[in-house]
């Protein structure tokens, strides 16, 4: 159940905002400047210095049982292992590994491995692999969505790289389940509470015309 309700956590959060920084302070002020604008879900990258010390301190502050924080660019099954042990509650990969995929399983954590072809996206469903990160999503249409789904139609899937305001409606139009948004959303911590908003604004008005 655990993974199951971590799953929904992130569903309904909706977006999910990767925090890739230069520096340990600033991704934690990145991080904080979300989540005190209303996103919900945070992924830390474990390129940015120190990432694992910012999972941590994150998950001390937030006190909303809505917010949910995990590991991005995790590449192979150690990096998982600690991230987890850090705090981790979902973990993001830009490549499907069967040993992340089992390490999550047995810490009953969300795996969202990326993909691009059809092939690596039956791989990772066969594997127990929940949620797929469309990546590079900025190399495709939306409407890719729905040609994904004409065989494999219980996919759920979650578009990363390239999603920004102009089209994070077309995306959720087309069926994904949630989106990701890298540096079209942190790149500044300047201008991460203006940019929050109109990204949650989106999303509710989507939501709302459903």
């Amino acid at each position: 159940m655990k993974r199951v309700n971590l799953l929904l956590k992130l569903e309904e959060a909706g977006i999910v905002a990767v925090v890739r920084s230069k520096t340990q302070k600033e991704g934690l002020l990145v991080s904080q400047s979300l989540l005190n604008n209303g996103i919900k879900a945070i992924e830390v990258t474990l390129t940015t210095p120190n990432a694992l010390e910012i999972i941590k301190e994150l998950r001390e502050i937030s006190n909303d049982d809505e917010i949910i924080i995990g590991a991005g660019t995790v590449i192979d099954e150690n990096m998982a292992a600690i991230a987890i042990l850090s705090g981790a509650e979902f973990i993001v990969s830009p490549v499907f590994d069967l040993e992340v995929c089992k390490l999550c399983h047995l810490y009953q954590i969300p795996y969202i491995p990326g993909c691009m072809t059809i092939s690596e996206m039956k791989i990772a469903l066969n594997s127990g692999v929940d949620v797929i990160k469309l990546f590079p999503s900025n190399h495709y249409e939306p409407t890719i969505i729905s040609t994904i789904k004409s065989p494999l139609p219980q996919i759920n899937i979650m578009p990363s790289g390239g999603v920004n305001l102009d089209n994070i409606t077309d995306w959720l139009e087309a069926g994904a389940l949630m989106i990701s948004v890298g540096g079209e959303l942190t790149k500044s911590s300047e201008n991460v509470e203006n940019l929050a908003k109109k990204y949650l604004e989106k999303l509710k008005e989507y939501q709302e015309n459903k």
